[in-house]
């Protein structure tokens, strides 16, 4: 028989500043598959200000990229087990902004980013989180689709979707552009689309695009 218990865990996540809690504006950027926080958010630390914080959670389920040895890299589930670390990415990163907001005086705006896996991570947890997204950006991946819609479209109803897609990504077929068009028609969203010359990366000219875009 198989059964499960529920134990205290410790997960890691990566910050640009040590936070003043007077920022006006929090990023989640949630990393692909098998990429480290620590080296996610390098990415994003030219766009760090006193105003704007970047938090990069990590993903907990960690494995060698290459045979038994040698760089290790983490992602936000497989498909051993799916259900269960769908829920245990909803807990870590319930707590994590939790724990983070509970510091503010006054709440800053929230917008989510995610990369490749970490797409369909956000829009899965962003879409049953108590609080509210004011900006989704869907960066090399898309919605989730498992995810509920009904929930989702009360859920988004105020929130800013942008999907970014380099037009070299080998990832990126059109199969799955065609499943992302038609979640988002069923979300009954305006949706912007941006295209980059580029592949499966975080691009930083478009990434200072989206964030002047959001001031």
């Amino acid at each position: 028989m198989k059964k499960s218990i529920k134990f205290q865990y410790q997960a890691q996540y990566s910050i640009s500043h040590e936070p003043t809690f007077e920022e006006k504006e929090i990023w989640l950027v949630l990393h692909g598959y098998g990429q480290l926080a620590e080296f996610f958010i390098r990415k994003f630390q030219g766009f760090d200000s006193p105003d704007r914080l970047f938090i990069a959670p990590e993903a907990t389920n960690y494995g060698y990229l290459t045979g038994f040895s040698g760089r290790v890299g983490a992602n936000w589930m497989t498909k051993h087990e799916r259900e269960l670390a769908i829920e245990n990415n909803h807990r870590f990163l319930d707590q994590l902004m939790e724990d983070l907001l509970s510091k503010y005086q006054n709440r800053p705006i929230i917008n989510v980013l995610g990369f490749s896996q970490g797409g369909a991570t956000a829009t899965r947890w962003a879409s049953r989180w108590s609080g509210e997204v004011n900006h989704l950006v869907l960066w090399a991946g898309g919605f989730a689709q498992d995810m509920v819609l009904e929930a989702a479209i009360e859920k988004f109803s105020r929130t800013k979707f942008t999907l970014v897609i380099g037009n070299q990504d080998e990832f990126v077929t059109p199969e799955s552009i065609e499943i992302q068009q038609e979640l988002t028609k069923k979300l009954g969203k305006d949706v912007k689309e941006l295209t980059f010359d580029g592949g499966h990366t975080v691009e930083v000219e478009m990434l200072s695009r989206i964030l002047d875009s959001n001031k």
